[in-house]
């Protein structure tokens, strides 16, 4: 299987959201976004973005990192977004539903590593990285191994 990848830099909050909502229109059930990077990162802002890009109703897009799992309705399916930062064991995974999840609607997980085995194959990882010395610029990383994500990533400008 092919590892592709792109990398690219964004200068500003509303850069990544412009981004979140490109990559969100191209989504459809069955696609799964790994978001991983520090705390403060801006794991929930691409989320948050992608989410409220979906939305017929706007409506308040909160981190689920004290419910774990918050699931949105979209003209096509759901959304399900999930914080497994505060997991504690494995089988909560099962018990939240989110294997299931990963079939039937759009998934964005932040903290995948707690996913362990259960992470989808055909996901897209995004790592994000900030820099020390500019506040608000941000590294993205895009790896992916499924040629799904070669179109649905065409909105990226590698860097």
């Amino acid at each position: 299987m092919t590892i592709r990848h792109k990398s690219m830099a964004v200068r500003s909050p509303d850069e990544t959201a412009q981004l979140a909502r490109a990559i969100g229109a191209r989504m459809a059930a069955g696609d799964c976004i790994l978001l991983t990077g520090d705390i403060g990162a801006g794991k929930t802002h691409f989320a948050r973005h992608l989410i409220q890009s979906r939305l017929e109703t706007p409506e308040d897009v909160p981190s689920p990192t004290f419910t774990l799992v918050q699931t949105y309705d979209i003209p096509d399916g759901e959304i399900w977004h999930a914080d497994l930062y505060r997991l504690t064991d494995p089988d909560e995974i099962e018990e939240l539903g989110l294997t299931d999840a990963f079939d039937t609607a759009i998934c964005l997980v932040e903290w995948p590593e707690n996913l362990g085995p259960l992470a989808p194959e055909n996901a897209l990882d995004l790592r994000i990285e900030t820099d020390p010395d500019q506040e608000t610029l941000r590294c993205l990383h895009f790896v992916w191994h499924d040629p799904k994500w070669d179109l649905k990533t065409e909105c990226l400008t590698s860097a």
